[in-house]
């Protein structure tokens, strides 16, 4: 049983089903993982995975490289792009990993599987060299900074407040939140 085969079942377990973005997520992160050396299937502690769409493809990331986002090692960029950059940041080695084709997406998935079973990672993924200026506050461990929110009081953690007017705000304070308080 190859790599694949082994996260792709666990990647399908994880995510409840076996679809296209758990497949190719499960390919483009083993790609990388082989690319920065690094052990699949383990949380490796120098790893950061910023992931640019929150669909299937980021399950098989999550599983494939050990990263989630309540270790700070899963990063979320909302680009809507089925892509993901992997940084070991032991190295400083960063690449980004998209698929350079969807073969066969119109067939079952069964047939989609064969189809990608049969074609090597450089036909598959591109894996491209890049840098990524990671800041303290983004790295894993423990927050290096805290602040409270003049406004609503709750704690600010990791560099995320606002200051307006010389007052420390959360970003819901400062910009208005994501959610509405039912009174």
């Amino acid at each position: 049983m190859s790599d694949f085969d082994v996260y792709l079942k666990k990647a399908s377990d994880f995510h409840g089903h076996t679809c296209m973005g758990i497949v190719l997520g499960t390919r483009i992160s083993l790609a990388a993982m082989k690319a920065l050396k690094l052990k699949p299937g383990v949380r490796n502690k120098n790893l950061i995975v910023y992931a640019e769409i929150d669909r299937c493809m980021t399950d098989a990331v999550q599983v494939v490289t050990g990263c989630s986002l309540g270790h700070r090692s899963l990063k979320h960029m909302d680009y809507g792009r089925f892509a993901a950059t992997f940084v070991n940041t032991d190295t400083g080695k960063a690449v980004r990993g998209t698929v350079k084709k969807h073969y066969g997406k119109e067939k079952p998935i069964e047939e989609q599987l064969k189809i990608l079973a049969g074609i090597s990672d450089s036909e598959l993924v591109t894996l491209q060299e890049v840098t990524v200026n990671i800041p303290e506050t983004d790295l894993p461990g423990m927050p290096t900074q805290k602040t409270v929110c003049a406004t609503c009081g709750e704690t600010v953690m990791d560099g995320r407040e606002i200051v307006k007017a010389k007052k420390t705000l959360c970003r819901a304070c400062a910009n208005g939140s994501y959610y509405q308080a039912v009174k």
